[in-house]
């Protein structure tokens, strides 16, 4: 049985992907320092579902800070999901998404690369492409990011790059288009959303809800994820997104038809660290991992909104009000 490193994996992205590779037979060993960006309660949601599995083993750590030596004992690699997400959020606090994002994954490749651990997975994030007309190819100039977080990826994927040339190290670098789903982070406008519907609070609507983005549901982003370990040889930057980016408004409408609920707003003028548009050229998933994405919105914000309901009243007691992240 192949084991594999997965950092992150109390995180919704990372608990799923997690899934992913022990139903397909993988063992799992877990590392998440269980941050506080976010309740621990909610946390304990995501790794509820990988407890049953004999193969999942967790490790309280934080990989800025703690070594990782033994646990790359015997790996087939990592997959690097863990990261201080938000961006609106990395512009209060910048020095510590530099501290996670870009001096926490030099550790885990430095630590790679003393026990021979060869590939790597990272999540990036579509931030990165400010300043580009969508959609989105790999191959775009990225060097302008507007938040420290996209700035903090950014300089991750490079870092990557220099171990790659300086050490023969194989890194598939994943950049995820706004990720959504059941269990989904409680600072993404589907969860607010939802939440805004279910209590009757109003949703903080910045701009004029024209901003479109590539909405991705996260069963397909796990997929494309697993997909990528299994490929992964050099260096490639991977866009994991959804080819046709809907507007903000266009999911306010589908949150309140599948919720059967009216979502009040409260205007909020735009924030200047948000892209107006975001949507992936896929092309590149395409050739190299034989993946696109299989669920509409539609579809996913149903199930998202089905979630929601079987489960108001635990998320309801996690989170007595709206997020304010």
């Amino acid at each position: 049985m192949e084991r594999v490193l997965i950092t992150g994996v109390a995180g919704f992205i990372g608990s799923y992907v997690a899934e992913t590779f022990l139903r397909k037979g993988f063992s799992v060993l877990g590392v998440d320092n269980l941050d506080p960006y976010y309740p621990l309660e909610y946390k304990k949601v995501h790794l509820k579902r990988l407890t049953d599995f004999p193969g999942f083993r967790f490790f309280r750590r934080d990989f800025s800070e703690d070594p990782l030596d033994d646990l790359m004992e015997g790996v087939a690699g990592v997959v690097h999901i863990g990261a201080k997400a938000g961006v609106r959020a990395s512009i209060r606090d910048p020095e510590s998404y530099f501290r996670t994002n870009t001096i926490g994954t030099l550790r885990i490749v430095e630590t790679m690369r003393r026990k021979g651990v060869r590939r790597m997975v990272m999540a990036s994030t579509s931030s990165v492409y400010a300043g580009h007309t969508p959609p989105f190819t790999e191959d775009m100039k990225t060097d302008n990011p507007i938040s420290p977080y996209a700035a903090s990826k950014k300089a991750a994927e490079n870092l990557l790059y220099t171990y790659h040339h300086l050490h023969g190290m194989d890194f598939f670098i994943l950049r995820y288009f706004t990720v959504y789903g059941p269990e989904g982070r409680p600072d993404m406008s589907v969860f607010k959303l939802l939440y805004a519907a279910f209590s009757g609070e109003e949703f903080p609507l910045y701009g004029d809800g024209e901003q479109k983005r590539g909405f991705t549901y996260i069963e397909d982003v796990a997929k494309a994820t697993f997909l990528a370990f299994q490929n992964v040889k050099g260096y490639e930057i991977i866009n994991v997104g959804n080819p046709r980016r809907h507007s903000l408004r266009r999911v306010i409408s589908l949150v309140e038809r599948y919720s059967g609920r009216e979502v009040r707003l409260r205007r909020m003028p735009p924030n200047r660290a948000d892209i107006p548009e975001t949507e992936a050229n896929t092309e590149k998933a395409e050739r190299l991992l034989g993946w696109r994405p299989e669920t509409t919105l539609e579809e996913g914000i149903e199930r998202t909104a089905r979630w929601f309901e079987e489960n108001w009243e635990s998320i309801r007691g996690i989170f007595p009000a709206m997020p304010d992240i």
